[in-house]
């Protein structure tokens, strides 16, 4: 058990503590180009909310490494129960991205029908469960998924997202002690970014840190460098593993940080000073991971140039194609409900689309968000 941190990738993109990868070229060229084409996302995500194209947005941005390389070491078929700053997870697992702008928008697009917040996503087919407005609801389900894995004897894992604020909300403790108690195979990622929203690590724990939170629940813990690349892979594999072997969960504690504000309707810099901005900024995952694999000849300018030209590109194209869609059906507001519709909600929903037909069609009022 360590709660020393674990770090493979210093800042200037330089290998230390001995370490040798474990990814082939390949590999490392594909999480680069993924972290590089969620940076886009990201980016465009926030100027969508200030263009008044969508209403609400809650970005990633400096916490790439943190949550694509540890979703990298799992199984396709594994579970992710995720808080609201992972959509590379998404992209890695082939979600069109036209979907994910799709439910910013609400549209006929959006796998959840305009029911969620924007940026709360939502897909069944790649095991990616819907995000929660409520701090840490989605530690204890994580727990439970689990435990039914075990139960079923069944060779998967479930891994949760969730900030350091998480940590101070009771369901946190809860689902700790029932996956040490029950060795359920749990991966715990805390991605502390310092900030919950405007309220500082220092004054929300008075732990030396979070990972040593998992000790006292007999949970092995560590705590990581997440803005390393290497780190978090590696740590996260090993964790994996062990889990998928029947030896009980574990708690990882991605020591990174929120470039961005908390949201698009908030303002980091009333409560966050420029010099530790700056500070954090000069580790950015991206940057770092960039400098290692451009001296190793992975990767070039003209690599990295057109990469860049290419998210931009893909999300131009998903942007376009999303905002093509019309808003829901008044009918998504009776489906997904029941397996059959019930006989008198049937009648409710025939009535309220006549009503609509009487009426016309109403004014559009999809941004009126009140956030």
């Amino acid at each position: 058990m360590s709660t020393e941190l674990i770090k493979y990738l210093d800042e200037e993109g330089n290998l230390i503590n001995n370490y040798k990868p474990s990814l082939d070229e390949k590999k490392l060229r594909y999480l680069y180009d993924l972290m590089i084409l969620t940076r886009e996302f990201d980016d465009r995500g926030l100027k969508l909310q200030r263009q008044g194209r969508i209403g609400f947005y809650i970005g990633c941005k400096g916490q790439e490494a943190s949550h694509i390389a540890s979703a990298f070491a799992l199984n396709d078929d594994d579970w992710i129960f995720p808080s609201y700053r992972e959509p590379g997870i998404l992209i890695m697992r082939k979600v069109p991205l036209y979907k994910l702008f799709c439910q910013m928008i609400g549209n006929e697009g959006d796998p959840c029908h305009g029911r969620q917040m924007p940026c709360h996503y939502s897909h069944r087919e790649v095991n990616f469960v819907s995000i929660s407005s409520p701090l840490a609801t989605q530690i204890p389900h994580a727990v439970g998924a689990s435990y039914a894995m075990k139960y079923n004897k069944e060779k998967k894992v479930a891994v949760t997202y969730f900030g350091d604020g998480s940590t101070s909300e009771g369901d946190f403790h809860v689902a700790l002690n029932f996956a040490g108690v029950y060795k359920t195979p749990t991966i715990f990622i805390c991605e502390n970014n310092q900030w919950a929203i405007s309220v500082p690590i220092t004054k929300q724990t008075a732990s030396e840190s979070i990972a040593i939170k998992g000790l006292a629940y007999g949970i092995e813990s560590f705590k990581v460098d997440g803005n390393d690349v290497f780190a978090v892979y590696e740590v996260t594999k090993k964790a994996i593993e062990k889990a998928r072997d029947g030896g009980g969960p574990t708690l990882i504690e991605n020591y990174t940080y929120r470039l961005g504000s908390h949201s698009s309707s908030d303002d980091a810099t009333r409560y966050r000073s420029n010099q530790e901005y700056e500070l954090w900024l000069k580790k950015d995952p991206i940057i770092r991971f960039e400098k290692y694999l451009l001296s190793e000849g992975i990767i070039n300018k003209d690599y990295i140039d057109s990469q860049k030209k290419f998210a931009e590109e893909e999300i131009n194209n998903a942007i376009k194609q999303a905002e093509k869609l019309k808003n829901p059906s008044l009918e998504t507001l009776f489906t997904d409900v029941y397996e059959d519709i019930p006989s008198n909600l049937k009648e409710q929903m025939k009535n309220l689309i006549d009503e609509q037909k009487r009426l016309g069609e109403s004014e559009d009022n999809s941004l009126a968000f009140p956030l």
